[in-house]
C-alpha cells in the first residue's frame, strides 16, 4: 500500500497553470527525484503532497499511520531555541519519555515518589524508549548536528543566518526519522564534506521514503531510483537517477519532434489536396477534411527556450595569475600559508573546503581586492577579472532588470557584435514584458540569471565565480558549463556543486580551514579518488602525516579466470533483463489502477525490492570483473 497517492492535481496562479491533472504515488522506502526548471511548480507540488497547500482540483490521500516531514526553503524554527534544542525537538515522543525517565529517577532518588509506583513507571518509560529507538538517539542527534557543522553553534535560531537555519531544520528532520521526507534543496548552504555526509546518510541510514527536490545532479545520480520531471504542468517519469533522466528526456524530445514533423508533412499534403480539389469537398470527402482540420487545430509542442551564453574574452598574456609564497589570514584564521599557485590559459580551478575556510577571501586576494599577509601575487598586464559574488551584490535592487544589465541602452555590444538589448535578455529567458521589472521583485533564480547576464557583458578574460550554481536551474547550469568548457574559458570557481566541478574544473584547490592548501589535477571525481589515496595511512607511523602532494593510486589488479571471463560476457544481458523487469514493476506501482478496489500491492513491492537488490549485486559484480579484466 502506498504512503501517499495524488490524483488529478490541478493548481493555477492567475493565468499560469503549474499542475495539469497530476497523478503520483509514493511507496515505502522509495527514493524519488523531482526535477524541472525554476518556476515549474516543484515546490508547489511538494507543499500539496505534505498538506501545506491545497490543489484547485484533485486530491491527496496519505496513510494515517505515518509521519511526514518537509524541509522548506525558508524553514520555521522557534526563535528562542538554540540549534541543539531545536533539533532535539525532532525526537518528539522519545524526548518526552527520556526527560520523564530522568525526572522519575530523580524523584525516586530523593524519596519524593512512591517506590512501587515509580519503579513501575520507570519500567514503562524504558520500554517506550526502546520501542522509539533505544537510548542512543540523543547521541545520534549530536552526531547529525556535528556533521552539519552545528556542533558548537550556540546562537538562538532567531539570530541565525539563513544558511544556519536551513541546516538546523535539516538536522531536526533527519533525527525525527519520518516515514516520508520531502526535501526542498537540502544541499543549499552545505559545504562539500557535509553534502557527502548527507548523501551517505540518506543512502545508507535513512529508512523512510524520500522525495528530493534539488539541482544537485551528483546527489540525484547517487540517491534516486525514480526521477520525475515536472514540465509544463505534466509529470514525466524515468526509472533511475540524473543520467537515466537525461537519456529519457532526450528520447521524449526526439519523439515530440518526430510527431510534429509528421503532422506538418500531413498538413502540407492535405492543404495541397484541398486547394487542388474544390469539387471534391463533398460529403464523401468530409472525413478527410475533418482529419485535416483536426491536424490544424492540434497545438505544436511548446518550443523549449535554451540559454545561450557568450563571452568576448579578449587576449590573455603569457602571465595570467601567479602567486608565490602566499600567506592569507582573515578574522584571525589562517587561510593559506606559503601557497604557490599559477593559473594558465584555459584552466578552470575549483576552490573547495569547509564553510569558513576562507575560499572567498582567497579569491579576493588573487584579484587584488585584498592584500595578502605575506608573499606575492603577479597579475598579467592583459588579465581582466569578471567577478560574480555569491550574494549577487552587484545588482541594484531598485532598478529594473534592463537597467541592471544593459544600463537602459537599446543596443549593446555582445562578443564584439552589436545586438538589441531585449534580444540579449531573451538569451537568459527573460521576455520583453519582464525587462522593466524591478530586480527586488525577482526570484532568487531570476536574480542569478540577471547577475550572470550582466557579468558576461564585462570586458574580461578571467571569470571569478563564487557559488555560481546557487539558485540556477539545471538548464542554466548546463549552459554555464558549456560556456566554460566548450569555449575553453579561464576561471576560478568556488562551488559545492560536485557535478558542476566534475564537468567544468580542470583542477581542484582544497583549503582545509587550517592554512593548508593542496592542488589536485582533474575534476571532482578525480579529486575525491586522489584525496582519499593521499589521506590513507600506509603505516602506523604515517597515520598522522598530512599529504604533501596527491598522487594517483596504483591499484593492483588481478586477471580473470576462464570461468570469470565467461561470467563477464553474460552479465550485461542479465543486468538489462533485470532492469527491464524492474522498470515494468516500477511502472505498475506508479499506476493508480494497481490500487483500485483496495488491491494490496505488497507482493509487487516485495518483488520490486528483491529485484533492486539483485540488480545492485549484478552491477557490483560486473564492475569488479570489468576492472580486473582491464588489468
Amino acid at each position: 500500500m502506498p504512503l501517499v497517492v495524488a490524483n488529478g492535481l490541478v493548481k493555477s496562479y492567475g493565468t499560469r497553470t503549474l499542475l495539469q491533472g497530476v497523478d503520483l504515488s509514493i511507496h515505502d522506502g522509495e527514493r524519488i527525484g523531482l526535477v524541472g526548471d525554476n518556476g515549474s511548480g516543484k515546490s508547489t507540488l511538494a507543499r500539496i503532497l505534505v498538506g501545506l497547500d491545497t490543489p484547485d482540483e484533485g486530491n491527496v490521500a496519505t496513510r494515517r499511520d505515518i509521519a511526514v516531514a518537509y524541509l522548506a526553503q525558508e524553514p520555521e524554527l522557534p526563535a528562542d531555541s538554540n540549534a541543539h534544542d531545536a533539533v532535539y525537538a525532532g525526537l518528539g515522543p522519545w524526548l518526552e519519555a527520556s526527560e520523564r525517565h530522568a525526572e522519575v529517577a530523580r524523584l525516586l532518588g530523593e524519596g519524593a515518589l512512591d517506590l512501587d509506583r515509580g519503579t513501575k513507571e520507570l519500567a514503562e518509560l524504558e520500554a517506550t524508549i526502546e520501542r522509539l529507538g533505544g537510548w542512543e538517539r540523543r547521541h545520534e542527534a549530536d552526531a547529525v548536528l556535528e556533521a552539519l557543522g552545528l556542533g558548537g553553534v550556540t546562537t538562538l535560531c532567531g539570530s541565525m543566518s539563513g544558511g544556519e537555519r536551513r541546516r538546523v531544520a535539516l538536522a531536526r528532520l533527519l533525527v525525527s526519522k519520518p516515514r516520508l521526507a520531502v526535501l526542498d534543496e537540502p544541499t543549499t548552504h552545505l559545504d562539500a564534506d557535509a553534502i557527502e555526509w548527507l548523501e551517505k546518510f540518506l543512502r545508507d541510514r535513512f529508512e523512510g521514503a524520500i522525495v528530493l527536490l534539488t539541482h544537485d545532479r551528483w546527489l540525484l545520480d547517487r540517491i534516486v531510483e525514480r526521477t520525475i520531471e515536472l514540465d509544463r504542468g505534466k509529470l514525466y517519469v524515468t526509472v533511475g537517477g540524473w543520467d537515466a533522466y537525461l537519456e529519457g528526456k532526450g528520447e521524449r524530445t526526439a519523439l515530440e519532434e518526430r510527431i510534429e514533423s509528421n503532422r506538418q508533412n500531413f498538413l502540407r499534403t492535405e492543404l495541397e489536396w484541398l486547394r487542388r480539389s474544390p469539387a471534391a469537398r463533398t460529403t464523401k470527402q468530409r472525413a478527410r477534411i475533418d482529419r485535416a482540420e483536426s491536424a490544424i487545430a492540434t497545438s505544436a509542442p511548446e518550443i523549449r527556450r535554451s540559454v545561450e551564453l557568450e563571452l568576448d574574452a579578449g587576449r590573455l598574456g603569457k602571465t595570467i595569475l601567479d602567486a608565490r609564497g602566499l600567506r592569507v589570514e582573515a578574522y584571525g584564521r589562517l587561510v593559506a600559508n606559503d601557497l604557490d599557485f599559477c593559473v594558465r590559459k584555459g584552466e578552470r580551478i575549483g576552490l573547495v573546503g569547509p564553510n569558513g575556510a576562507g575560499k572567498t577571501t582567497l579569491l579576493r586576494v588573487l584579484m587584488g581586492e585584498l592584500e595578502p599577509t605575506g608573499g606575492t601575487v603577479v597579475r598579467g598586464d592583459n588579465t581582466k577579472f569578471a567577478y560574480l559574488d555569491q550574494h549577487r551584490s552587484g545588482l541594484d535592487l531598485d532598478a529594473s532588470l534592463e537597467e541592471n544589465v544593459t544600463g537602459g541602452h537599446r543596443r549593446i555590444e555582445v562578443a564584439g557584435k552589436l545586438m538589441d538589448s531585449r534580444a540579449y535578455l531573451g538569451r537568459f529567458l527573460f521576455g520583453v514584458d519582464e525587462a522593466k521589472k524591478k530586480v527586488s521583485a525577482l526570484s532568487g533564480g531570476e536574480r542569478a540569471r540577471v547577475a550572470l547576464a550582466k557579468l558576461l557583458l564585462s570586458p574580461a578574460n578571467v571569470l571569478v565565480l563564487d557559488e555560481p550554481t546557487n539558485d540556477l536551474d539545471v538548464s542554466m547550469l548546463s549552459s554555464l558549463e558549456s560556456l566554460l568548457v566548450e569555449q575553453e574559458r579561464t576561471a576560478l570557481i568556488v562551488s559545492h556543486d560536485r557535478y558542476f566541478l566534475d564537468r567544468a574544473a580542470t583542477a581542484i584547490l582544497e583549503l582545509d580551514g587550517r592554512g593548508n592548501a593542496t592542488l589536485f589535477q582533474g575534476g571532482w571525481d578525480t579529486y575525491v579518488r586522489l584525496r582519499t589515496s593521499a589521506r590513507a595511512p600506509t603505516s602506523a607511523s604515517e597515520s598522522k602525516k598530512a599529504p604533501e602532494r596527491a598522487e594517483k593510486p596504483k591499484a593492483e589488479k588481478k586477471g580473470l579466470s576462464y570461468k570469470e571471463r565467461l561470467e563477464l560476457e553474460g552479465i550485461l544481458p542479465k543486468i538489462e533483463t533485470l532492469e527491464s523487469e524492474l522498470a515494468e514493476l516500477e511502472a505498475k506501482l506508479a499506476d493508480p489502477a494497481t490500487y483500485e478496489g483496495g488491491k494490496d500491492p505488497t507482493a509487487l513491492v516485495e518483488k520490486r525490492d528483491a529485484l533492486r537488490v539483485e540488480v545492485d549485486r549484478a552491477v557490483d559484480r560486473w564492475t569488479d570483473l570489468e576492472s580486473r579484466s582491464a588489468g
